[in-house]
Order: C-alpha cells, then structure tokens, then sequence
C-alpha cells in the first residue's frame, strides 16, 4: 500500500496521539450529566441547570439533556430551574469520572409550554441523531460526521422545498441537474442517498422532494456509511426526519409572498387527542401557487401530513403517519438552455417552451407505522414498516439537434412513471455492563422491496419543417400530438420495469473504556439482494461488510474519531451493447475531531476521508438523455471537511462550512481513462449564515441575516469532450426579521447582487457539425420572499 493512500490514517493516528496528550490537562475535574423530564414523560428543553454558588450552568437541549464540564472535585447542590416552574434541587458530590443525576420537574409537558412560548429561541445547533438513525449516543461520541440542519435554520431561510437551499448548510454538498421532481444532492464525489426517517428512497428518478412544512429536521450523514442504514451510496445519505407530535398543544400558521407571483400558506397543529395525554396527534398542511422568471413555467404543490401517536404506557407507543403531496407542474425539462455558443449565452428567462405547452401531475404517498417498546430506560425495541407510493402523468422536452446557427430540433416525449417502495425494519438498541467494559449494543433486520416503471419511449418533434431558431425564438402554440394512453401504465411500461429486493441483518457492539473516554466500535452486516433490470436480466448477490470505528473524548466536549466501512450497493442499469451491471462495492476511511463550544451552543467538526469506489455508474456521455450508463472501474474521491453551527452568543448565531474534493477515475479498462474526474462536483465549496437578533431594549426581537454560497473550480454534471469550463460560482443572499409576541415577520432577498448563476454540462451528441454543445439550467435572478407567521 502506497505512502499516498494511507496519508488519511496518517493525520487521524497524528491526532489520537495529540489528543492523548492533552488529556491530563483534565483529569482533575470531573463532569456532571444527566437528563430533565416533565410529569408526564416528555423531556423538558430549555431549562436552566446550574450550581448553587457558582457561574457554572447551561440549558436543556431538546432532548432535555443537559451537561457541566469541568467541575473540580467535591460536594454541591444542583438545581433546575425555569421562569414560572418550581426549583427542583439535589446534592452531587463530584469525583474524577462522569456522574449522572437526573430531574422529573412537577409540571407537565404542556405547562412548561405556557411559561415558555413567548421567549422561544431559534436552534441551530442539536446534540442528538434522531431515533431514525438508531444510534443513541450525543453526535459528538459518534465516530461519523453527521450534520443536522434544524426546521428553524430552514424557516428562516425560507426554504420551501430540498430543491433549493437546504443543502448550503453543510460542507462540501452542491445541488446537481434536476427536473423538478426530485432533488440530487452531491457530496463526496456522488449523489448522496435520499433517505426519509430511516428508509432508502434512491430511484433513477425519485423520490418526489420533501415539502419543508413536514420536515423537522435533515441529517447529513457522510462518508462511510454502508453498515447505518442498508444500501447507502458510500458518499453519505440525507436523512429527512418528519414531524411527528411532541405531546405539548401548540399551533402556527404562516403565510409568505414573493417575486414571479408565488404565495404559500402552511398550518402546524400540534396537540393532545385525549385528556390523560395518551391519544397525540401533529397535522401539517400547505399550498403553494408559483409562476416563475421562465415563460410559462409554474409549479404548483398541495401537501397534507396527519400523524397520530398513542402512548399505551411508559414503555409501550404506536405512531401512524401519511404524507400525501400533489404537484402540477410545467412540462419537465424546461430549465435546460442548449447553445454553441458557450454558457450562458441565452438570456437567463430563455425557454424553448411553446405558449401552450403542457402539464406535468406528480401524485406522492407515504405512509409509517412504528412500533416502539421500552424494556427499560437503558433497552429499546422498534419496528417500523413504511410504504412509498409515487405516480406520475406527464411530458418531458429534449432537443434531437442544434445547428451553429441556433436551429434547434425540438422534442416531446411521454413521460408517465410509477415508483413503489416497500421497506421493513426491526431492531433493538441498549446497554450493559460488563465488568469495567460498557457496550452500547444495536442489531436488528432491513428488508426492502423497490420497483419502478416508466412510458418513457414515446416522442415526437415539434418542429419537423421549420427549426426553432435560439436567437430568434418563435414560441407560439404547437399542435400537441395525441399519445396513446388507453393502455394501463403496467403494459406501456413492459420492458422498462426495474426492481431490487434485499434482506440485511446487522449487528453493533460498541465497547467503552476508561469511564466511556475510549470508545471501540464493532459492527459487520450481511446483505442479500436481488436485481431485476430490463437489459441485464435477473442478478442476485451477497456480502458481509464490516464497520470499524474509534472514538476518544479528550474532555466531555472534545472527541477524535475513526471509521473503517465497507460498501455494497446493488444497482441497476444500461450499458449500451449489453452487459450486466456490477454491483457498487469499496472500502472507506475517515478520521477528524469534533468539539462543542460555549457550554454546547456552538459546535465544530473536521474531518479527513478518502474513498475507494469499484463499478460506480455515470452517464453515457456518448448518449445524454437516454437510459444508458458507463461503469467505470474504480474511483478515489478524497477531502478535507469542516463544519460549524450554533450560537457564539446570546442572539448571534453562525453557520460556516468548508470542503475540498476530489474525486477521479483510479482503475479503468481503458487506460486513457485513468486521472480523469468524476464528473459533477466542485474542488472547494464554501458558505456561511449568520444570524443576530436583538436581546434586549425596544427593538428587541428584531434581526438580522445574510450569507453566502461560493463554488471554486467547478466539474461539469456531463464532461463530454470538455473540460473543466464552469466559472466559480458565489451567491449572497440576506433577511431581516421581527419577533413580537406571537407574532413573527421576515423578509428574505435572494440573490441580492443579481448574479447570472448556472450549473451545466456539455452534449456534444446533438450537434451533427461537430461542435461542443453546452447545456446549463440557470438560477433565478434577485427575488424577494416575505412571510408573516402566528404562533399559539
């Protein structure tokens, strides 16, 4: 093994040994944790818990955990308290080590609600994974770089859907070509999987993107993550965790307009169902009417989302959730510009649209159901089967041909689609002790059943006499051709229909040391799957992969971490002139250092990775716009990530992340091949969000934002027979905002120095003269979002 390809464990084992030595810094104090809960069970957030006589404190996270560092040895009181509840207090006596107390508060869930709700705060920051992501341990012990991006970083981005700005609050993620109905989201030298609390959502052309109103939050978790949850890309995944009812009655309702006629209106109703608090429900509601800065182009998004959750006891809850999501829209495949010209040579509203041109219905379903028991405060069991209903009647637009002149051929094609998902998922999670020797325990079963169908073959040319000319467009009304569409979708479709099922089973020890200062963790998963794709037949295959990981707190707010993982994917695919798709398989490496400042509100991550990819699947860049793909041999993405988010201050808070990539072609059958890059993705990325809201005074809750997106040497999605010929890419945009009461007020601009912003790639198959094509979908110009919301 080569000097070069074990540089990443080189700097990861540099860092254990520095933080080893740091470690005595620390070793005469000790750390006080625990966790405060409300009467009836549910944790009680933002609650102070300090120590009599002393400066030393800080707030309940949402999880209501709390946590106090470096506490010199000896006895005190503790005591949690809040504006309007009862002191609680308890004596600690404090040693080298960790000690645990924990608080139930005399209030309910509900009347620490009422004391609260006028002087809420925004997070930023949390300190926990979801129970999706089953790993019951704080973020900063996890040997992975997870990133969560919070509903209230969203809301006052005022981002409405995973299309737009979500992913510029983590490092290194850069949003790729879409077509309206699905978000691809890159990172680490491919797209990361789209996940939706804990299932595995990655199609060709799907899932529909999430609506915000139903997100609570997303996680980004990247790198080696093959063993967490089964069949993810080796690049990472996103996890988008839904709202589900928090047993506290609370309500809001917002409206918001903006530029190019888009207006939108969402309901949150949270609450009880019964009076001993068993029956909860949450209901999240939204409409969305949107034109756009493009002709004839609109989208229009209806959603509705009813969870109910019944609580038999304290160990036992049952949580049914539907999420059903409508979307008109234009015709796919507007956004595309074509030229010879170079990017960017269209004006930014171009279209090669018609006046009449047609719509686009997108019928979206899903549905949970989770099972959880509790053993005790330590054991957890939980299943959950969920199913995945997407449909779509629509049309899609290409070119067939572009002349140096800007004669275009212009093409319509049928594109009516059915993608199925069915998933089920068991597992427990605990602990025990073992002697000096704690494990942190996870196994359990995935089991999952994806089928897709498409009418995707049929189009015809709308300009078959006179070409539509780029530089003199004519964009008048067409006669629509009638396509046939008597046939139900399950026999237009014969010969498109692909299918994957897989069974997984895995298990995880994770082995503390030290008082949990060392953690170790062992993990290994076997996957059975089976494959059936129209050109390649039937395939089945099966692998164990192990995880390896390390974990070392230097103090309670530090931690240096390592992971070994193994990849397995299977995929499914046309290679033109035949051939069977290989599985994805490859080995992952990653190290860094995580730490959370300023008693927890702000936190920061570095971390170093490298990637080894076997039999990754990229577009034919000999055939765009067809079902066909080139597996290369192996790929080698490397980086360097860091990320930070939270509050420094009281009402300032900063999100800032940092990436670089690169991701090139290590082995191939050909040769020529090898050094070249992976297409779609950017060298160095970067952005920022800062946030300052006024504490105090007669402007108090007034704010303040702004921020950036900077792109530095950007690849193209498709290369073609071009090169790296993108232009870096910096957008900035800002808000400000009025907190009165329940009252809440903001306006967003995005794009406030009108930046001509693109993403592109070349296909130089459409033009018959031998010239490069460039192809590019651009951003909106400057445009405005406002939003009034109400809170009860």
């Amino acid at each position: 093994m080569t000097t070069q390809r074990l540089q990443p464990l080189y700097i990861f084992l540099s860092i254990i040994l520095l933080g080893f030595s740091f470690h005595t810094a620390y070793a005469q104090t000790g750390t006080i944790r625990g966790t405060v809960t409300t009467a009836d069970g549910q944790p009680a957030e933002a609650v102070t818990v300090g120590i009599m006589n002393s400066s030393i404190g800080t707030i309940t996270n949402e999880a209501g955990r709390y946590q106090l560092n470096k506490v010199k040895s000896g006895t005190y009181t503790l005591r949690v308290s809040a504006v309007g509840l009862q002191t609680e207090e308890q004596s600690v006596t404090v040693t080298k080590g960790i000690v645990t107390i924990n608080f139930m508060l005399k209030e309910s869930a509900n009347a620490l609600k009422e004391v609260s709700i006028s002087d809420r705060k925004r997070k930023y920051k949390v300190d926990e994974p979801s129970p999706t992501l089953r790993l019951n341990e704080p973020l900063v012990q996890i040997p992975q770089n997870i990133q969560v991006v919070t509903a209230d970083q969203i809301k006052d981005q005022q981002i409405y859907n995973m299309l737009e700005g979500a992913s510029r609050n983590v490092s290194g993620l850069t949003m790729q070509e879409h077509w309206g109905n699905y978000a691809r989201v890159n990172a680490r030298g491919d797209r990361l999987a789209p996940f939706r609390n804990g299932v595995n959502l990655e199609a060709s052309w799907g899932p529909l993107n999430e609506d915000m109103a139903f997100v609570d939050r997303i996680e980004y978790v990247k790198g080696p993550a093959g063993f967490m949850l089964a069949n993810g890309n080796p690049s990472g995944f996103y996890n988008v965790v839904t709202k589900k009812p928090t047993g506290v009655n609370r309500q809001s309702f917002d409206f918001s307009a903006g530029s190019f006629n888009n207006y939108r209106a969402t309901a949150d109703l949270d609450g009880l169902l019964t009076k001993d608090g068993k029956l909860q429900y949450r209901l999240n509601l939204m409409g969305q009417l949107a034109e756009s800065y493009r002709p004839y182009d609109f989208t229009n998004h209806f959603g509705v989302a009813p969870v109910l959750r019944y609580k038999f006891d304290n160990k036992n809850t049952l949580t049914a959730e539907y999420t059903y999501q409508f979307q008109r829209m234009n015709a796919f495949g507007t956004a595309y510009l074509f030229s010879t010209k170079g990017y960017a040579s269209l004006p930014r509203d171009f279209t090669n649209a018609p006046a009449n041109s047609p719509a686009t219905n997108i019928y979206d379903q899903s549905a949970f159901l989770t099972y959880e028991h509790k053993f005790s405060d330590k054991w957890k069991f939980t299943a959950q089967g969920s199913y995945f209903n997407y449909k779509q009647v629509g049309y899609s637009y290409w070119i067939n041909s572009i002349l140096d002149n800007g004669d275009v051929n212009r093409s319509l094609g049928l594109w009516d689609a059915s993608n199925r998902i069915k998933n089920l998922q068991a597992f427990f999670n605990g602990e025990v002790q073992t002697g000096w020797l704690k494990h942190r325990i996870l196994g359990g079963v995935d089991l999952g059943d994806k089928y897709y169908i498409a009418d995707y073959s049929r189009s015809v040319s709308l300009d078959p006499t006179t070409p539509f000319n780029i530089f003199n467009p004519d964009n008048s009304a067409v006669n629509w051709p009638a396509f046939d569409r008597s046939q139900p979708l399950s026999q237009r479709g014969i010969g498109t229909a692909t299918s994957q099922k897989y069974q997984s089973v895995y298990v995880q020890d994770e082995l503390g040391f030290f008082d949990q200062k060392l953690r170790l963790t062992l993990a290994g998963r076997f996957t059975h799957a089976t494959v059936v794709d129209p050109y390649a037949g039937t395939s089945a295959s099966r692998k164990v992969t192990p995880r390896i990981g390390v974990s070392y707190s230097i103090d309670p707010n530090t931690s240096l971490y390592g992971v070994f993982d193994q990849a397995f994917i299977p995929q499914t695919g046309n290679i033109f002139g035949g051939g069977s798709v290989k599985p994805i398989t490859g080995n992952n490496l990653e190290g860094g250092i995580k730490r959370d400042w300023f008693d927890g509100k702000w936190s920061t991550s570095v971390s170093v990775y490298r990637i080894l990819k076997n039999n990754q699947l990229v577009a034919d860049p000999d055939r765009p716009n067809t079902p066909y793909v080139v597996q290369l041999g192996q790929t080698k993405t490397h980086g360097v990530e860091f990320d930070a988010r939270g509050e420094i201050v009281n009402g300032l808070s900063l999100m800032a992340n940092y990436a670089y990539t690169n991701s090139e072609i290590s082995k191939d059958t050909d040769p020529n091949n090898v050094g070249n890059p992976v297409p779609g993705f950017a060298k160095h990325v970067t952005n920022t969000w800062l946030t300052y809201r006024i504490q105090h005074g007669e402007l108090k809750g007034l704010g303040f934002s702004a921020g950036y997106q900077w792109q530095l040497h950007r690849l193209p999605w498709s290369l073609g027979s071009g090169t790296a010929d993108l232009p870096n890419y910096f957008r900035t945009d800002a808000g400000a905002s009025y907190q009165w009461k329940k009252f809440n007020l903001s306006v967003v601009v995005n794009n406030v120095f009108n930046k001509y912003l693109y993403s592109g790639g070349h296909e130089d198959y459409l033009n018959p003269e031998g010239k490069t094509v460039y192809t590019w979908q651009a951003e909106a110009p400057r445009n405005i979002r406002a939003s009034i919301g109400y809170r009860f």
